[in-house]
């Protein structure tokens, strides 16, 4: 399965986040693709957040089952390596599951006059969402800002017809506005594209 694209015409780097753009030949047509990649040292905390975490449930582990071995000595060998034994469990499941959760791209493909693909692809590289949105479904990609109490940050959504809610096309990245840009532009060129032989028509 390919997690990562072939052979770019753009990319650039912006804190923990990577942009890679690319065009691909299908049926002659042109497909335009984008993605964000979270850059590998910038996903080195979170993966101490569970680090630690699985040292504090262990410790944790440790006191239940050894209360009596605190205050008894000497401690009870049985219960001392079946806490280490949850220790080495508890961390072991602590990574694995934060690993599989993680996202290491968000991908967004665009099919000329046919649609727009999204694709998540998790770290563990055998997990991959992808949604497929029709061309005519689309009304408009916008950017929007939002301010939060604590931070401000970008995000690119598609309005939908007969969709009361925006489709948040980036859900688990938040790459900076200048990598948001040139995909906003793109879906906006795909969209008028597609409208312009309807106006000629007419």
């Amino acid at each position: 399965m390919e997690t990562r694209p072939r052979k770019s015409n753009g990319a650039s780097s912006e804190g923990r986040f990577s942009y890679v753009r690319e065009a691909r030949k299908r049926h002659s047509k042109a497909i335009d693709a984008h993605h964000i990649f979270l850059r590998r040292y910038g996903a080195r905390f979170p993966a101490l957040s569970a680090y630690y975490g699985s040292i504090t449930l262990s410790l944790f582990l440790f006191v239940l089952f050894n209360v009596d071995s605190i205050y008894t000595i000497p401690a009870k060998l049985f219960r001392f390596n079946f806490s280490v034994a949850l220790w080495i469990l508890a961390s072991a499941a602590f990574i694995w599951i934060h690993r599989r959760k993680q996202v290491e791209r968000e991908s967004v493909i665009i099919f000329p006059s046919l649609g727009v693909q999204l694709e998540i692809v998790y770290r563990s590289g055998k997990r991959v969402v992808r949604r497929f949105v029709p061309m005519g479904k689309i009304l408009k990609p916008v950017l929007n800002e939002c301010v939060t109490p604590v931070t401000c940050y970008w995000s690119l959504s598609l309005i939908l017809r007969g969709e009361e809610e925006l489709l948040l096309v980036f859900k688990n990245l938040y790459p900076p506005v200048t990598m948001l840009r040139p995909i906003w532009e793109a879906l906006l060129a795909a969209k008028e594209q597609e409208n312009r032989p309807e106006e000629e028509e007419d």
